[in-house]
């Protein structure tokens, strides 16, 4: 058996045993949270290579053979994503006269180290929040230079005052799965038939937060691990802001009559599917983000909603355009990614969100879309 294939026996064991332990069935969020973060074999806690430009033949990363890169993010794709992310975070530091950043989801530290590098003495301690031992691996490694100010928590302090970013790193919260069918609201779970993980729906109170008309059948998400984690900041950040940069969709739009589908999906060796039962922890499970969502949490607990846009105003604001006049052909290319609709432009938004931070902020000054939240 190869050591892919044992990871998805492996993995699948662990999720077979949580379901009989709940009575045959388990909710999706459950399932999901195995499947990316279960030690040692959850997508994000296992040693397979993740982040990377394409995919590539046969690797070894941390003890683990696999196929090569399963996604790009933007960050790897240009380092103008970074030090464009870096004018706004200085515009914070700067206001709030505090010197630390915080970042959630650090991936490979390329996003770290591009704003380590743009920001220089203007931050004194950079902090990485990350499940994954195997990518934290990879930042230390990457992050070497920085070593006297990058350090790793697994917990937030109690007060906390900077700057706080996370890019991708919503969507791999897990997410409960609603199924409208006959007409009928189910939660949709997963339970084990014949040594497979099967779909499996029970009836719920749960509802989406707006009403879907019409009577057709219906798969959307809701999110209560994303808005715990925006109100569990809210906890901390005494003075300062946050950045979340995801792919997602303003309520109007994310439950929209229309997408009748949901937004879950997988992806691996750069390749997306919509099957996130097979080949558990061998690839990424995701869903969109409900923006609205976030920005009523956030409000909730007593943060300001700094600004709400696509990437590509948000870049554009704080001199993505600019930077890439004095780079070469290929770098222009790359970067041009970023800012394309048909590319990360459009469906890649940008929330802020804060306390004491009472100037307009740089990347929501044109193309604001606040109102439309």
């Amino acid at each position: 058996m190869s050591t892919t294939q044992s990871i998805a026996a492996s993995l699948t064991r662990i999720i077979a045993d949580a379901i009989e332990k709940s009575g045959g069935w388990i909710a999706f969020d459950t399932f999901m949270d195995l499947a990316l973060y279960a030690p040692g074999l959850g997508y994000y806690a296992n040693g397979s290579t993740k982040f990377g430009q394409m995919p590539q033949g046969l690797v070894v990363d941390a003890g683990v053979q696999g196929g090569g890169s399963d996604f790009v993010t933007a960050p790897e794709i240009s380092p103008l994503f970074g030090q464009a992310l870096a004018r706004q975070v200085a515009q914070v530091l700067e206001a709030t006269g505090t010197d630390e950043v915080w970042e959630f989801g650090a991936g490979t530290g390329a996003l770290a180290l591009q704003l380590l590098e743009a920001l220089g003495d203007r931050v004194r301690a950079y902090t990485i929040v990350d499940v994954s031992e195997s990518l934290k691996v990879r930042q230390q490694a990457r992050l070497a230079a920085h070593a006297g100010k990058v350090r790793w928590a697994s917990t937030l302090p109690a007060h906390l005052r900077g700057v706080v970013v996370g890019n991708e790193v919503l969507d791999a919260m897990p997410v409960q799965l609603l199924a409208r069918v006959a007409g009928v609201w189910h939660e949709r779970g997963v339970a084990m038939a014949q040594g497979q993980i099967v779909w499996a729906d029970k009836p719920t109170a749960l509802r989406p937060p707006v009403d879907i008309e019409g009577d057709h059948d219906y798969l959307t998400e809701i999110h209560p691990q994303a808005e715990a984690f925006v109100r569990t900041l809210a906890d901390h950040l005494q003075v300062g802001a946050a950045f979340l940069l995801d792919y997602g969709f303003p309520e109007s739009e994310y439950y929209h009559v229309q997408r009748s589908g949901g937004t879950v999906m997988c992806h691996r060796a750069h390749r997306a599917d919509a099957d996130p039962l097979s080949d558990v922890g061998l690839k990424d499970i995701t869903a969109h983000v409900n923006f609205t969502g976030i920005a009523l949490a956030a409000q909730d607990a007593g943060l300001d909603v700094l600004g709400y846009t696509n990437q590509a105003h948000f870049l554009m604001n704080c001199g993505l355009v600019e930077a890439m006049q004095s780079q070469p052909l290929q770098a222009r290319v790359a970067a041009q990614k970023l800012l394309m609709e048909h590319e990360m432009g459009e469906l890649f938004k940008v929330i802020g969100m804060g306390r004491g931070v009472d100037i307009p902020m740089l990347g929501f000054q044109r193309g604001d879309r606040t109102h439309r939240l």
